[in-house]
């Protein structure tokens, strides 16, 4: 009876999970048109996508990205109004945006569309963002939170200065953007989206730094939303599961060494935009390859860790060089024998 229980019950809430979701999916793309909205991380993968769905829902976009190439790339796609901090465009800069990617994304009719660029290492920059915001779009509906910091896939290095500066990127600018930005949020009661992962929810091997950083999120924006519910505030905080995607980056990574096929990025980003319309709590993309697997995890916690593990080919990891090991100063490095 008591294995009979711990099937059915997953099963049944599968059952309901997938009626719930199917009952409430009423998303039209009108419901975006005119929004305005602030897109970290938009210079390539989930965040561009999200960027020209958004283009083409007729919303105000203000994108962000850490290098000034990539933003005049992406800016180009959907508008020539530019804003930088701390960056300063010069004429040659200007010239250097790609016609034919201007005349695509005005076709897909953004509203208006701007960009900043800089790092979110300084906290003053990720406040900078909202301040924007708030001068050049008159207000915000919808805060999307997708930056990421680069970390390393592999054994962990002992490093604890990258976990701290990943933190800094992953997890703190996303609180100081998030406070920034409520006072405007409560006034339109508009919504915070927060692009996470599946390692942010299971314990993934060979991204730990990466893993912590996601961990904290869903601790920090789900104890938000409890408050939000006591206090009667109506902003919505949508917390992303994602899967493996087909973006450059994590095919870089990690392409030769999983077994599983990314989603793609397309497809990924207009379910995040249609979970963040519809105002959910959580979206999981896709379903199958996320919130599936989290149905074991407090019934069958070792076969959801057996199952993790084994999409991994663990021999081409051990062709790759291992992470460098975290810098000693030479002081340290010297006296360490004699203690």
């Amino acid at each position: 009876m008591g294995r009979l229980q711990k099937i059915l019950i997953p099963f049944s809430g599968l059952v309901l999970a997938f009626w719930f979701y199917s009952a409430r999916d009423n998303f039209k793309p009108e419901m975006l048109k005119g929004k305005r909205v602030i897109v970290t991380g938009a210079s390539t993968g989930i965040g561009e996508q999200m960027a020209y769905h958004l283009a083409r829902m007729g919303s105000h976009i203000l994108i962000t990205a850490r290098t000034e190439a990539k933003l005049q790339k992406v800016n180009g796609k959907l508008g020539t109004h530019t804003r930088t901090f701390p960056a300063v465009h010069t004429q040659t800069q200007k010239a250097s945006l790609t016609s034919q990617v201007v005349e695509r994304c005005l076709e897909l009719g953004a509203a208006s569309a701007r960009y900043v660029s800089g790092t979110m290492e300084d906290m003053a920059f990720a406040e900078h963002v909202v301040k924007e915001a708030e001068t050049s779009l008159g207000g915000l509906d919808m805060l999307i939170l997708n930056h990421v910091g680069t970390s390393y896939f592999g054994y962990f290095n002992g490093d604890v200065g990258h976990v701290r500066k990943l933190l800094e990127i992953n997890f703190l600018s996303y609180v100081a953007m998030t406070v920034s930005a409520l006072p405007m949020l409560k006034q339109s009661e508009g919504s915070i989206v927060v692009v996470s992962s599946m390692a942010g929810k299971v314990g993934f091997p060979f991204t730990v730094p990466y893993s912590a950083t996601k961990f904290a999120l869903d601790g920090f924006f789900s104890s938000l939303r409890q408050e939000f519910t006591i206090q009667n505030v109506n902003v919505s905080i949508t917390l992303c599961i994602l899967g493996f995607i087909d973006t450059e980056n994590a095919l870089r990574a990690t392409a030769d060494l999983l077994l599983v096929a990314p989603a793609p990025r397309a497809e990924c980003a207009l379910e995040i935009l249609r979970g963040a319309a519809l105002r959910r709590r959580e979206l999981y993309y896709r379903y199958g390859a996320t919130r599936l697997p989290l149905l074991l995890r407090d019934w069958a916690a070792e076969l959801l860790d057996y199952l993790v593990r084994s999409r991994y080919r663990l021999d081409g990891l051990k062709r790759r060089s291992p992470p460098d090991p975290p810098h000693r100063p030479p002081a340290a490095a010297a006296a360490r024998p004699g203690n």
